[in-house]
């Protein structure tokens, strides 16, 4: 078996697929069957991030999990890193696949991600399942900011003020990428040892490619353009049923107190963990999302 692959519920490998949608190609697989749930990753992650969760969501669901723009194997256009577009890449991708409504599940940045698209189109998402995020101007930058509560806590979010700085990120970490993402990675999990060497591989992959560095900084870069976005669409509160799930170890019940401010049906739940619940406690994330997807 290959270990840099995705498998089904049946051991069978997961259907690669190619869309050139939003002035971006995207790359994409799929897997299972049944009504259609998304599954958007977060940064610096790649859809490789879902190799454990698909193979228990696959028995229930037809998966649908792209390459966000820049990251992986999909297109690293010079722009668009902002909420607002990357929805609209997703948006396009799932019209084009046929899938005129389905369900959300975003995780840290795919989390950030799934809620801009649900915003834009809440007539198309059915259910959102909105994990270990703070969406920017609710938080996010809040957490960041050098003041002992944060230093000296478990979520210090130091990297958004570094990732921000034009160029330099880039300059220090590349071919650097194995020990910098690896570290970054292991140290937001509660279980290091779940970030696995074929992770950090596919991480890597895409990222110390042409170009691939950048938009993972470009979409820190577009923090105010993000923070518009959430003031506007916060005006209306999502109808749909939202499933907010943080992490014991990291987030938290700051995760649910965010949920409450932007959705009128939110469910609140924990998972004994870090920041990347579906490689942390794969199992137990899919029957929770499984009991609340229906």
């Amino acid at each position: 078996m290959n270990t840099k692959q995705i498998y089904d519920h049946e051991g069978n490998e997961v259907i690669h697929g190619r869309e050139t949608v939003n002035g971006v190609r995207l790359h994409y697989v799929t897997a299972g069957s049944g009504e259609p749930l998304l599954l958007l990753h977060g940064v610096p992650k790649t859809l490789f991030y879902w190799h454990k969760l698909i193979p228990e969501l696959s028995k229930h669901y037809t998966i649908i999990a792209p390459d966000v723009r820049g990251f992986g194997d999909s297109g690293k256009p010079k722009n668009g890193y902002d909420m607002d577009n990357i929805a609209e890449d997703i948006a396009q991708l799932m019209d084009k696949l046929g899938h005129k409504t389905y369900r959300v599940h975003g995780e840290d940045w795919g989390a950030a991600f799934s809620y801009a698209l649900t915003a834009k189109y809440p007539e198309r998402v059915v259910k959102l399942s909105w994990c270990e995020m703070l969406l920017p101007g609710l938080g996010l930058e809040e957490w960041s900011v050098l003041k002992p509560e944060n230093v000296y806590s478990n979520h210090w979010l130091w990297h958004i003020n570094f990732f921000h700085v034009p160029e330099i990120p880039e300059f220090l970490i590349s071919g650097k990428e194995r020990e910098f993402w690896g570290k970054w990675m292991r140290d937001e999990c509660y279980d290091p040892s779940a970030i696995s060497d074929d992770l950090v591989d596919e991480i890597v992959r895409g990222c110390s490619s042409a170009g691939g560095l950048r938009p993972i900084f470009d979409v820190y870069r577009a923090t105010f353009e993000n923070i518009d976005f959430v003031e506007q669409k916060m005006k209306e509160k999502l109808p749909m049923p939202v499933y907010a799930i943080g992490s014991n170890h990291f987030i938290g019940e700051e995760v649910h107190r965010e949920a409450k401010l932007f959705a009128e049906n939110v469910t609140c739940d924990f998972l004994d963990c870090g920041h990347s619940l579906a490689v942390e406690r794969p199992k137990q994330l899919a029957e929770m999302l499984h009991k609340f997807m229906g």
